[in-house]
Parts: structure tokens; sequence; C-alpha cells
């Protein structure tokens, strides 16, 4: 039987890099999962950490957009009629906590992680020598209509007095000069400065992983149920043989219930999955930088793959069959806005995001079983949040002062 300091359940980039900040901090480190690191959720994101992403995605409030919504043919928001029952408990608290006054404060206590997401990644990736997939140049939303342009623009003017967030704001003609291949659609953009975009995040986490390797650290194969309690501990069931340890963070992603449920936590965490397919450009198009279509609801990414098409969220049962309805309607209006070419996936990729009801992650110690910690329900913002988690998991645990206050995310809110 191995021993280890710390077990981290699952290796997304949650788990890799709280892994790789227990490792950095001397803690002997076992790393499980059931796959191979970073091929779940954290494959297919859009590749940004969001420093401006201070505002977590609330749930409609407005009863004519609402509306609009169960219509069910929009490319932001799908669901599955047959899942809402069972989701049911989950929307409606989501829908609570969305409320304006409410979320304004949410946003409050979420900035501070926000804050410090680029920082703890730079860090990170300087030590990973992982600089090369990464691009420093912000990214941009784009307007088809001049409200929703002035409307964005407000509110960014608002981010930038409150929390120092900085953006630029594009002209039409300022917009064709950066994106000569994009069509004429648009009124101007609203290019946030401050965000960096990841060209590859699976390389990313392998790299975080080979650095966590090379400070010591194991990664294992193994499931998750079959984290038991010892006398002294925790024990996790491996291709590798049992290993033990005194501390384990579950950070299981949507998969975290499979380990809190049976130990009597009910975090009450929805899933929003989403999809995203690569492409090559036609002739010799070029798109420079991160695109969001801000009407429509899909972004399109620059990623060493090809163009990477991201949809918005799919509200459906976590382990539901693929409909990647979203997909093909994004990929009819992408193609009006940009030349992209012929798909290079043999398939559509899907990811689940872990949605907590107040919109923020579950960050601490668990209340009420010794040497056992929660990181995860991460939402839109897992690589956003990767490194910054790690570090406040990696200070809490080592009783370090935490780089933030981590109150407004301990896991009691949910579990007393």
């Amino acid at each position: 039987m191995a021993a280890a300091d710390v077990i981290v359940l699952g290796a997304g980039i949650i788990g890799v890099s709280t892994a790789l900040q227990l490792a950095r901090r001397g803690k002997a480190v076992a790393l499980v999962d059931r796959g191979e690191p970073g091929r779940e959720t954290s494959y297919g994101n859009a590749g940004l950490i969001q420093r401006e992403g201070i505002v977590p995605y609330g749930f409609p409030q407005q009863f004519g957009q609402i509306l609009r919504y169960t219509l069910n043919n929009r490319i932001d928001a799908h669901f599955h009629w047959r899942a809402i029952p069972s989701v049911s408990s989950f929307l409606a608290k989501y829908w609570w906590h969305s409320n304006h006054a409410r979320h304004q404060s949410i946003a409050r206590a979420y900035a501070p992680l926000i804050e410090h997401s680029v920082s703890t990644h730079a860090e990170l990736i300087e030590e990973a020598g992982a600089q090369a997939l990464i691009s420093k140049h912000g990214w941009s939303e784009v307007f088809r209509t001049n409200a929703k342009r002035d409307h964005e623009l407000r509110e960014a003017e608002r981010l930038k007095r409150e929390h120092g967030v900085a953006f630029e704001a594009l002209s039409a003609d300022e917009l064709a000069a950066r994106e000569p291949h994009l069509s004429k659609d648009f009124t101007g953009a609203l290019r946030w400065e401050d965000p960096w975009s990841v060209k590859d995040p699976l390389a990313l986490t392998q790299a975080y992983v080979r650095l966590f390797e090379k400070l010591g650290g194991q990664v294992l194969k193994g499931d998750a149920r079959s984290l038991s309690k010892t006398a002294t501990g925790w024990r996790v069931k491996t291709a590798d043989g049992d290993v033990e340890a005194k501390d384990v963070v579950v950070a299981l992603g949507p998969w975290s219930e499979v380990v809190t449920k049976p130990l009597g936590y009910d975090f009450l965490v929805g899933v929003k999955r989403g999809y995203h397919m690569h492409y090559a450009p036609k002739g010799n198009a070029v798109l420079n930088g991160w695109i969001l279509d801000a009407e429509r609801g899909y972004l399109l990414a620059p990623m060493n793959q090809g163009i990477r098409l991201t949809t918005g969220a799919e509200f459906a049962r976590r382990d539901a069959p693929k409909t990647p309805v979203q997909l093909a309607r994004a990929e009819a209006v992408a193609k009006t806005i940009f030349p992209l070419g012929e798909r290079l996936d043999a398939e559509p990729w899907m990811g689940a995001r872990p949605c907590t009801p107040d919109m923020m992650p579950a960050i601490g110690k668990a209340p009420r079983h010794e040497g056992l910690w929660f990181a995860f329900g991460h939402a839109h913002h897992g690589l956003t949040l990767g490194a910054v988690t790690g570090q406040l998991i990696a200070e809490a645990m080592t009783g370090a002062r935490t780089l933030i206050d981590i109150s407004a995310y301990r896991p009691e809110r949910f579990n007393a």
C-alpha cells in the first residue's frame, strides 16, 4: 500500500492545479482519475483566462426573455424537456440567486477569485515552460446592434471603475482592421485587454502535469467511488494498488457527487453541457483573436487544432447522449461572418460544466469530516480559476494565510 500526504480526486484543470500547488509546497500528492488528465470538461473550453469575468452567468429574469428561451431554438441555451423535472430544483434556486440585487452581491464576492486568475496562472505557466501556449492580447465581443454595443460598454465602464478591468471600444472600422476576414455585419466591438487566451487547453493541463511529476507527484488511474475513510485518513483504490493519505481533495467537477453524496453532502450541483468543433479556414483567411458574437451566443477561437467554435449551455442530464443542435445552429451563423472551411473533428465534442445555484464554487474544508476538502462547481470558469483555486486549497491545507478570504466559497453554505 502506497502512502501520500494528499490524494486529489479528479485530473481536470482544477484537480491538476490543486495537486501542483500542493506539490510546490512540499506535499507528497497522488492525483487520481479514471482517465487521462485534462480529457474531460477541461479539454473543450473556450481557452480564456477571464480576468474580466467578474459577473457570473445568471439565469434570465425578464419574463419575455424566459419565454423566448422556451422556444428552445437558440444557440446560447438549449434544454432537454425530459430533464426539466430532475433539474427543476437547481433551476429554481439558480433563478432566485440571479435576482439583480443578489446577483450583484454574488459578483462582489466572486470578484477576488477572478482578480487573481491571470497572476496565479502566470506563475505556473512560467514554471511549466508553457509560454508558447499563451496569447496575451485579450479577446473581443462583437455587436450587431448599437443598443447591445452601448449596453455592454456601459457595463464595461462599471467593471473598470469598480474592479480595475481594462477594455477598449472598437469602431466598425477598427474591428475590420484587426479582423479583416470578419464580415461587415458588426457595428463595433468591446475588446477586453486583461484576459489571456490559451491556444491549447489540453496542452496547458498536460504541461502542469509534467511539472507536477517533476516535483515528485504521482498520477494514478483509479475510481473515486472507491474512496473510504480509515483510522488515520482516507484510502482510494488505483490500478497500482491502494493509496492512503491524511487528506483528500474532491475536484471531480460534475462527477463530484459520486463522492460527496455517499458521505452525506448535497450540493445541488447542476450541469451546463457545451459543445465544440474545430474547422479549417477557407483559403488564406485568418482569425487573429478570440471572438464572441454577442447577440448570437457562440465563440470562435484560433486554437492550435484549428478554429474552435463553441456553443452556449445545454441543460440536460449529465450523462445523456449528445444532442449537438446548438453546434449546428452556431455553425450556420458563424459561416456567414467568417469563411470557415471543413470540419476537422470526427464528431462534435461535448463537456459538462458543474454549476452551483449561487454561481460560486465550493472551495474549502468539509464541515463534517476531518481531512476532506472540496474544490468544484466552477461553472464556465474552470480554466480561469484553476490556478487560484489550487493555491487557495494548498494554502488552507498547509495552514498558511490564504491569498484571499475564502469564506464566501465555504461548503457550509450548502451543508451545515
